[in-house]
Protein backbone atom coordinates (compact mmCIF):
# COMPACT_ATOMS: atom_id res chain seq x y z
CA UNK A 1 0.00 0.00 0.00
CA UNK A 2 1.01 3.70 -1.10
CA UNK A 3 0.32 6.38 1.12
CA UNK A 4 0.86 9.89 0.43
CA UNK A 5 0.99 12.53 3.22
CA UNK A 6 0.68 15.70 3.26
CA UNK A 7 1.72 17.57 6.73
CA UNK A 8 2.62 20.95 7.73
CA UNK A 9 5.16 19.05 10.15
CA UNK A 10 7.55 16.47 10.58
CA UNK A 11 10.74 15.60 12.56
CA UNK A 12 13.09 17.36 13.31
CA UNK A 13 10.43 20.20 13.30
CA UNK A 14 9.54 20.09 17.07
CA UNK A 15 5.63 20.65 16.45
CA UNK A 16 3.79 17.95 18.08
CA UNK A 17 1.54 17.78 14.97
CA UNK A 18 5.14 16.51 13.36
CA UNK A 19 5.99 14.27 15.96
CA UNK A 20 2.71 12.69 15.77
CA UNK A 21 3.10 12.24 12.16
CA UNK A 22 6.25 11.07 11.87
CA UNK A 23 5.85 8.40 14.40
CA UNK A 24 2.35 7.17 12.37
CA UNK A 25 4.64 6.99 9.29
CA UNK A 26 7.04 5.07 11.19
CA UNK A 27 4.67 2.63 12.60
CA UNK A 28 3.09 2.27 9.06
CA UNK A 29 5.72 1.70 7.43
CA UNK A 30 6.29 -1.40 9.94
CA UNK A 31 2.99 -2.37 8.54
CA UNK A 32 3.82 -2.50 5.18
CA UNK A 33 3.06 0.77 4.13
CA UNK A 34 5.39 3.12 1.68
CA UNK A 35 5.05 6.79 2.50
CA UNK A 36 5.32 9.71 -0.14
CA UNK A 37 5.50 12.92 2.86
CA UNK A 38 5.08 16.32 1.36
CA UNK A 39 5.89 18.92 4.54
CA UNK A 40 7.64 21.84 5.38
CA UNK A 41 11.46 22.48 6.08
CA UNK A 42 11.61 22.76 10.17
CA UNK A 43 10.66 26.10 11.35
CA UNK A 44 8.39 25.71 13.84
CA UNK A 45 10.01 26.11 16.99
CA UNK A 46 11.59 29.84 16.33
CA UNK A 47 9.27 31.06 13.60
CA UNK A 48 11.98 31.02 10.76
CA UNK A 49 13.64 28.41 8.79
CA UNK A 50 15.58 26.27 11.45
CA UNK A 51 20.01 27.03 10.59
CA UNK A 52 21.40 24.27 8.29
CA UNK A 53 17.80 24.03 6.77
CA UNK A 54 17.78 27.09 4.87
CA UNK A 55 18.83 28.15 1.14
CA UNK A 56 16.32 26.23 -1.27
CA UNK A 57 12.59 26.10 -1.75
CA UNK A 58 12.87 22.30 -1.66
CA UNK A 59 14.62 19.37 -0.11
CA UNK A 60 14.60 15.46 -1.11
CA UNK A 61 14.99 12.97 1.53
CA UNK A 62 14.78 9.07 0.31
CA UNK A 63 14.67 6.74 3.05
CA UNK A 64 13.72 3.03 3.36
CA UNK A 65 10.18 2.68 3.04
CA UNK A 66 9.52 6.39 2.50
CA UNK A 67 10.45 10.10 0.55
CA UNK A 68 10.54 13.00 2.21
CA UNK A 69 9.75 16.62 0.11
CA UNK A 70 10.38 18.76 2.57
CA UNK A 71 8.84 22.66 1.52
CA UNK A 72 9.76 25.85 2.64
CA UNK A 73 6.91 27.38 5.49
CA UNK A 74 7.35 31.18 4.36
CA UNK A 75 7.40 31.50 8.57
CA UNK A 76 6.07 34.78 9.67
CA UNK A 77 5.14 36.15 13.39
CA UNK A 78 1.74 34.73 14.49
CA UNK A 79 0.19 37.61 15.76
CA UNK A 80 -0.12 38.70 12.24
CA UNK A 81 -2.79 36.92 11.10
CA UNK A 82 -2.83 38.44 7.52
CA UNK A 83 0.77 37.32 6.85
CA UNK A 84 0.41 33.78 8.04
CA UNK A 85 -2.70 33.47 5.74
CA UNK A 86 -0.36 34.40 3.20
CA UNK A 87 2.37 32.49 4.20
CA UNK A 88 -0.34 29.17 4.64
CA UNK A 89 -1.91 29.72 1.01
CA UNK A 90 1.68 29.50 -0.36
CA UNK A 91 2.87 26.35 1.74
CA UNK A 92 -0.41 25.49 0.58
CA UNK A 93 0.35 25.89 -3.42
CA UNK A 94 4.02 24.09 -3.04
CA UNK A 95 2.43 21.24 -1.45
CA UNK A 96 -0.76 20.83 -4.40
CA UNK A 97 1.84 21.04 -7.06
CA UNK A 98 4.21 18.56 -5.26
CA UNK A 99 1.43 16.16 -4.56
CA UNK A 100 -0.03 15.87 -7.48
CA UNK A 101 3.39 15.77 -10.09
CA UNK A 102 4.60 13.84 -7.43
CA UNK A 103 6.18 10.31 -9.46
CA UNK A 104 4.05 7.27 -8.06
CA UNK A 105 0.60 6.72 -8.13
CA UNK A 106 -0.55 6.49 -4.11
CA UNK A 107 -3.65 4.32 -3.13
CA UNK A 108 -4.95 6.86 -0.36
CA UNK A 109 -4.04 10.24 0.18
CA UNK A 110 -3.54 11.37 3.77
CA UNK A 111 -3.70 15.66 4.65
CA UNK A 112 -3.49 17.28 7.76
CA UNK A 113 -4.94 20.00 9.30
CA UNK A 114 -4.49 22.62 10.58
CA UNK A 115 -3.83 24.28 8.66
CA UNK A 116 -7.47 23.54 7.01
CA UNK A 117 -6.13 24.84 3.00
CA UNK A 118 -3.95 21.47 3.22
CA UNK A 119 -7.26 19.71 2.77
CA UNK A 120 -7.92 20.96 -0.56
CA UNK A 121 -4.14 19.99 -1.52
CA UNK A 122 -5.18 16.50 -0.56
CA UNK A 123 -8.27 17.05 -2.23
CA UNK A 124 -6.97 17.55 -5.78
CA UNK A 125 -3.79 15.25 -4.99
CA UNK A 126 -7.05 12.62 -4.67
CA UNK A 127 -8.56 13.50 -7.78
CA UNK A 128 -5.68 13.47 -9.63
CA UNK A 129 -4.63 10.01 -8.97
CA UNK A 130 -8.19 8.74 -7.80
CA UNK A 131 -7.69 7.95 -4.68
CA UNK A 132 -9.64 8.37 -1.40
CA UNK A 133 -8.87 11.29 0.69
CA UNK A 134 -8.13 10.90 4.72
CA UNK A 135 -8.59 14.29 5.86
CA UNK A 136 -7.14 14.35 9.95
CA UNK A 137 -8.52 17.28 12.08
CA UNK A 138 -6.06 18.32 15.11
CA UNK A 139 -8.13 21.64 15.27
CA UNK A 140 -11.48 22.32 13.77
CA UNK A 141 -11.12 25.13 11.71
CA UNK A 142 -12.23 28.00 11.72
CA UNK A 143 -13.75 27.45 14.95
CA UNK A 144 -10.33 27.90 17.14
CA UNK A 145 -9.26 31.64 15.49
CA UNK A 146 -13.09 32.36 15.57
CA UNK A 147 -13.58 31.36 19.35
CA UNK A 148 -9.88 33.45 19.99
CA UNK A 149 -10.82 36.88 17.49
CA UNK A 150 -7.78 35.50 15.70
CA UNK A 151 -10.52 35.95 12.55
CA UNK A 152 -13.51 38.34 13.15
CA UNK A 153 -14.03 39.09 9.37
CA UNK A 154 -17.32 37.83 8.91
CA UNK A 155 -16.20 37.55 5.25
CA UNK A 156 -13.36 35.66 5.72
CA UNK A 157 -15.10 33.26 7.99
CA UNK A 158 -18.07 32.06 5.96
CA UNK A 159 -15.36 32.01 3.17
CA UNK A 160 -13.38 29.53 5.61
CA UNK A 161 -16.65 27.58 6.35
CA UNK A 162 -17.47 27.05 3.18
CA UNK A 163 -13.75 25.96 2.63
CA UNK A 164 -14.84 23.26 5.76
CA UNK A 165 -17.26 21.72 4.39
CA UNK A 166 -16.32 21.83 0.75
CA UNK A 167 -13.26 19.52 2.05
CA UNK A 168 -15.50 17.44 4.44
CA UNK A 169 -17.58 16.70 1.80
CA UNK A 170 -14.91 15.41 -0.69
CA UNK A 171 -12.99 13.35 1.81
CA UNK A 172 -13.56 9.66 1.73
CA UNK A 173 -12.86 9.70 5.61
CA UNK A 174 -12.48 12.44 7.95
CA UNK A 175 -10.36 11.63 11.28
CA UNK A 176 -11.15 13.60 14.86
CA UNK A 177 -9.30 12.89 17.70
CA UNK A 178 -12.73 13.07 20.07
CA UNK A 179 -16.34 12.37 20.25
CA UNK A 180 -16.74 15.93 20.77
CA UNK A 181 -14.55 16.86 17.44
CA UNK A 182 -16.75 14.00 15.52
CA UNK A 183 -19.95 15.56 16.56
CA UNK A 184 -18.87 19.02 15.30
CA UNK A 185 -18.02 17.52 11.74
CA UNK A 186 -20.87 16.03 11.48
CA UNK A 187 -22.81 18.63 12.18
CA UNK A 188 -21.23 20.79 9.85
CA UNK A 189 -21.95 17.89 7.05
CA UNK A 190 -25.87 18.49 8.02
CA UNK A 191 -28.34 15.68 8.37
CA UNK A 192 -29.26 15.51 5.23
CA UNK A 193 -25.80 14.15 4.05
CA UNK A 194 -24.76 11.84 7.46
CA UNK A 195 -28.96 10.55 7.36
CA UNK A 196 -28.33 9.62 3.84
CA UNK A 197 -25.18 7.77 4.29
CA UNK A 198 -23.67 10.08 0.97
CA UNK A 199 -21.03 11.99 3.38
CA UNK A 200 -17.22 10.38 4.50
CA UNK A 201 -17.00 8.53 7.24
CA UNK A 202 -16.30 10.36 10.43
CA UNK A 203 -13.94 7.85 12.57
CA UNK A 204 -12.73 8.72 16.22
CA UNK A 205 -8.80 7.88 15.99
CA UNK A 206 -6.91 9.62 19.02
CA UNK A 207 -3.40 10.94 19.20
CA UNK A 208 -1.12 7.93 20.73
CA UNK A 209 0.95 8.54 23.76
CA UNK A 210 3.94 6.24 23.95
CA UNK A 211 4.19 5.02 27.72
CA UNK A 212 7.41 2.82 27.13
CA UNK A 213 9.25 6.43 26.22
CA UNK A 214 7.32 8.66 28.95
CA UNK A 215 7.48 7.38 32.60
CA UNK A 216 6.89 8.29 35.72
CA UNK A 217 10.85 10.12 37.03
CA UNK A 218 12.20 11.95 39.98
CA UNK A 219 11.05 15.78 40.23
CA UNK A 220 14.30 16.88 41.35
CA UNK A 221 16.67 16.50 37.44
CA UNK A 222 18.71 19.10 35.74
CA UNK A 223 14.95 20.82 34.78
CA UNK A 224 14.71 22.10 38.28
CA UNK A 225 18.95 22.82 38.63
CA UNK A 226 18.84 24.71 35.03
CA UNK A 227 16.17 27.25 36.13
CA UNK A 228 16.63 27.19 39.99
CA UNK A 229 13.47 26.03 41.23
CA UNK A 230 15.18 23.96 44.17
CA UNK A 231 12.48 22.20 45.78
CA UNK A 232 9.49 24.25 45.57
CA UNK A 233 6.06 22.94 44.75
CA UNK A 234 6.17 24.03 40.98
CA UNK A 235 2.36 24.34 39.27
CA UNK A 236 3.66 24.39 35.06
CA UNK A 237 2.28 25.51 32.11
CA UNK A 238 3.95 23.71 29.30
CA UNK A 239 3.05 24.16 25.66
CA UNK A 240 1.88 27.02 23.01
CA UNK A 241 1.55 30.34 24.50
CA UNK A 242 -1.65 31.47 22.16
CA UNK A 243 -4.64 33.04 22.46
CA UNK A 244 -6.29 29.73 23.04
CA UNK A 245 -5.00 29.29 26.67
CA UNK A 246 -6.86 31.60 29.82
CA UNK A 247 -3.14 32.03 30.92
CA UNK A 248 -3.99 35.41 33.16
CA UNK A 249 -5.23 32.46 35.72
CA UNK A 250 -1.71 32.16 35.73
CA UNK A 251 -0.85 35.37 36.58
CA UNK A 252 -3.46 36.15 38.54
CA UNK A 253 -2.72 32.70 41.23
CA UNK A 254 0.91 33.95 40.93
CA UNK A 255 -0.17 37.42 41.96
CA UNK A 256 -2.39 36.05 45.29
CA UNK A 257 0.33 33.93 46.08
CA UNK A 258 3.82 36.06 46.05
CA UNK A 259 3.98 35.80 49.59
CA UNK A 260 4.77 32.08 49.14
CA UNK A 261 8.21 31.37 49.14
CA UNK A 262 7.54 27.27 48.64
CA UNK A 263 5.58 27.64 45.29
CA UNK A 264 6.14 29.22 41.47
CA UNK A 265 5.18 28.67 38.57
CA UNK A 266 6.31 28.19 35.25
CA UNK A 267 5.20 29.04 31.82
CA UNK A 268 7.89 26.36 29.57
CA UNK A 269 6.85 27.75 25.98
CA UNK A 270 6.46 30.45 23.57
CA UNK A 271 3.32 32.00 20.75
CA UNK A 272 1.60 34.73 19.91
CA UNK A 273 1.00 36.04 23.89
CA UNK A 274 4.06 35.31 25.07
CA UNK A 275 4.83 39.10 25.13
CA UNK A 276 1.85 40.05 26.79
CA UNK A 277 2.06 37.80 29.54
CA UNK A 278 5.48 38.31 30.52
CA UNK A 279 4.48 42.17 30.12
CA UNK A 280 1.76 41.59 32.84
CA UNK A 281 3.89 39.32 34.91
CA UNK A 282 5.90 42.48 35.61
CA UNK A 283 8.56 41.91 38.55
CA UNK A 284 6.36 38.63 39.97
CA UNK A 285 9.57 36.58 41.04
CA UNK A 286 7.37 33.60 41.38
CA UNK A 287 6.89 33.40 37.62
CA UNK A 288 9.52 31.60 35.68
CA UNK A 289 9.33 31.83 31.52
CA UNK A 290 11.59 28.58 30.25
CA UNK A 291 11.99 28.62 26.07
CA UNK A 292 10.87 25.48 24.29
CA UNK A 293 13.16 22.55 25.14
CA UNK A 294 14.15 20.22 22.78
CA UNK A 295 12.47 17.19 22.18
CA UNK A 296 14.33 15.29 23.90
CA UNK A 297 14.19 16.38 27.23
CA UNK A 298 10.59 16.44 27.78
CA UNK A 299 10.43 13.64 30.00
CA UNK A 300 12.66 15.94 32.41
CA UNK A 301 10.12 18.77 32.03
CA UNK A 302 7.01 17.42 33.26
CA UNK A 303 9.05 15.11 35.61
CA UNK A 304 9.84 18.73 37.30
CA UNK A 305 6.25 19.77 38.12
CA UNK A 306 4.38 19.15 40.88
CA UNK A 307 1.01 20.08 39.08
CA UNK A 308 0.41 20.91 35.02
CA UNK A 309 -2.07 22.88 33.86
CA UNK A 310 -4.14 22.09 30.73
CA UNK A 311 -5.99 25.49 29.76
CA UNK A 312 -8.43 26.17 26.82
CA UNK A 313 -10.85 29.48 26.16
CA UNK A 314 -14.22 28.87 26.58
CA UNK A 315 -15.81 27.35 23.45
CA UNK A 316 -12.62 25.81 22.82
CA UNK A 317 -12.77 22.05 23.88
CA UNK A 318 -15.29 21.09 21.14
CA UNK A 319 -12.64 22.27 18.70
CA UNK A 320 -9.27 21.14 19.99
CA UNK A 321 -8.32 18.51 22.33
CA UNK A 322 -4.55 19.19 23.91
CA UNK A 323 -2.42 16.02 22.93
CA UNK A 324 -0.19 16.87 25.70
CA UNK A 325 -2.71 15.68 27.94
CA UNK A 326 -1.46 12.34 27.85
CA UNK A 327 1.70 12.76 27.97
CA UNK A 328 1.67 14.87 31.24
CA UNK A 329 -0.76 11.85 32.58
CA UNK A 330 2.08 8.87 31.42
CA UNK A 331 4.53 11.40 33.44
CA UNK A 332 2.52 10.10 36.56
CA UNK A 333 1.04 14.36 36.90
CA UNK A 334 -1.78 15.26 38.53
CA UNK A 335 -3.46 17.77 36.16
CA UNK A 336 -5.37 21.50 36.82
CA UNK A 337 -7.74 21.58 33.48
CA UNK A 338 -9.61 24.77 33.27
CA UNK A 339 -12.07 23.88 29.90
CA UNK A 340 -15.43 23.59 28.75
CA UNK A 341 -17.62 21.36 30.88
CA UNK A 342 -18.75 18.08 29.01
CA UNK A 343 -15.82 17.93 27.26
CA UNK A 344 -12.92 15.09 26.53
CA UNK A 345 -10.20 16.65 28.39
CA UNK A 346 -12.59 17.43 31.66
CA UNK A 347 -14.32 13.41 30.68
CA UNK A 348 -10.83 11.77 30.73
CA UNK A 349 -9.64 13.79 34.01
CA UNK A 350 -12.42 12.36 36.02
CA UNK A 351 -12.12 8.63 34.60
CA UNK A 352 -8.44 8.72 35.24
CA UNK A 353 -8.95 10.68 38.48
CA UNK A 354 -5.92 12.34 38.02
CA UNK A 355 -7.03 15.72 39.02
CA UNK A 356 -9.02 18.70 38.57
CA UNK A 357 -11.24 20.75 36.15
CA UNK A 358 -12.95 23.81 35.88
CA UNK A 359 -14.74 26.13 33.92
CA UNK A 360 -12.19 28.29 32.14
CA UNK A 361 -14.30 31.70 33.06
CA UNK A 362 -14.03 30.15 36.77
CA UNK A 363 -10.99 31.83 38.37
CA UNK A 364 -12.83 31.24 42.20
CA UNK A 365 -12.82 27.43 41.31
CA UNK A 366 -9.69 27.66 39.47
CA UNK A 367 -8.21 28.77 42.39
CA UNK A 368 -9.69 26.59 45.38
CA UNK A 369 -8.59 23.50 42.77
CA UNK A 370 -5.03 24.94 43.05
CA UNK A 371 -5.10 24.81 46.48
CA UNK A 372 -6.04 21.85 46.84
CA UNK A 373 -3.34 20.08 44.89
CA UNK A 374 -0.87 23.02 46.23
CA UNK A 375 -1.12 21.62 49.74
CA UNK A 376 -1.54 18.18 49.61
CA UNK A 377 1.50 16.47 48.44
CA UNK A 378 -0.33 12.84 48.99
CA UNK A 379 -3.41 13.61 46.96
CA UNK A 380 -1.21 14.78 43.63
CA UNK A 381 1.25 11.27 44.32
CA UNK A 382 -2.15 9.65 43.95
CA UNK A 383 -3.66 11.39 41.32
CA UNK A 384 -0.38 11.38 39.66
CA UNK A 385 -0.30 7.37 39.74
CA UNK A 386 -3.82 7.37 38.92
CA UNK A 387 -3.74 9.31 35.40
CA UNK A 388 -0.28 6.85 34.66
CA UNK A 389 -2.46 3.50 35.03
CA UNK A 390 -5.30 5.23 33.17
CA UNK A 391 -3.05 5.89 30.36
CA UNK A 392 -1.34 2.76 30.37
CA UNK A 393 -4.56 1.46 28.30
CA UNK A 394 -4.73 4.34 26.15
CA UNK A 395 -4.03 4.06 22.49
CA UNK A 396 -0.16 2.69 21.91
CA UNK A 397 1.60 4.10 18.74
CA UNK A 398 1.05 1.07 16.93
CA UNK A 399 -2.48 0.70 17.81
CA UNK A 400 -3.12 3.71 16.24
CA UNK A 401 -0.97 3.00 13.36
CA UNK A 402 -3.14 0.02 12.84
CA UNK A 403 -6.16 1.75 12.79
CA UNK A 404 -5.55 4.14 10.20
CA UNK A 405 -4.26 0.99 8.27
CA UNK A 406 -7.47 -0.98 8.66
CA UNK A 407 -9.32 2.23 7.42
CA UNK A 408 -7.39 2.88 4.58
CA UNK A 409 -7.70 -1.00 3.68
CA UNK A 410 -11.37 -0.50 4.49
CA UNK A 411 -11.63 2.61 1.99
CA UNK A 412 -10.02 0.90 -0.61
CA UNK A 413 -11.81 -2.14 -0.56
CA UNK A 414 -14.91 0.23 -0.98
CA UNK A 415 -13.63 1.34 -3.49
CA UNK A 416 -12.62 -1.49 -5.68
Amino acid sequence: MRVLAICPHFVPDTAPTGTVMTRLADELRELGVDMEVVTSLPWYQDHRVEPGWGGRLVRREHQPGRNITRLHPFPTDKSNILARAAAFGAFTAEAMAWSVATGRRPDVVFAMSPPLTLGTAGWLAARRWRAPLVFNIQDVFPDVAVATRAITNERVINAARALERFTYRRSAAVTVLSEDLAANVRGKLGRSVTDAGTGPTVRVIPNFVDVAAMRPSSRANSYRDDFDLGDRTVVMYAGNVGWSQPLDLVIDAAERRRDRDDVVFVVNGGGAALADLRARAGRLDNVRFVDFQPAERLPDVLAAADVHLVLLRRGLARASVPSKLYSILAAGRPVLAAVDPGTEVERTIADAGAGRAVAPDDGAAFERALDELVDDADRRETMGAAGRRFVEQWHSPGAVAHEYFDLFTELLAARR
